[in-house]
């Protein structure tokens, strides 16, 4: 007779604790904010190297857009993109104060990038 309020009192134990497990979780997913899906987002500029590493600059003003990280390719593949004028895809995150840019594409537009000179008025000569 014991075993068996023993067993009927074990039984109920467990059951009582996967009620509150699982309502506790239940709970812990509502406080949590779900994760913001991530979407792929193109970027162009230049590719430079600054520092040791591989950024994006505008291409008028030479100034850093993002760092790149390389995604599904060495950080070296950059290479043989610099000074091009490049649109690359992928995720942007921030590091920091920096904006970090995970690449996954690099679409060459230009093989040149240099800093445009601004457009002038009508001159008169």
């Amino acid at each position: 007779m014991q075993r068996m309020v023993l067993g009927l009192f074990t039984a109920l134990a467990v059951c009582v604790s996967v009620t509150v497990t699982s309502a506790q979780t239940k709970d812990q997913s509502k406080k949590q904010p779900a994760k913001q899906e991530q979407k792929t987002v193109s970027m162009t500029g230049c590719v430079d190297e600054q520092e040791g590493h591989y950024v994006l600059v505008d291409d008028r003003s030479l100034t850093r857009i993002a760092d790149l990280e390389a995604d599904g390719f060495p950080n070296e593949g950059f290479a043989k993109h610099m000074g091009h004028k490049v649109t690359v895809r992928g995720m942007s995150t921030t590091n920091g104060a920096r904006s970090l840019f995970k690449v996954r594409t690099v679409e060459t537009i230009s093989e040149t990038c240099a800093p445009q000179a601004a457009p002038r008025g009508n001159q008169k000569f």
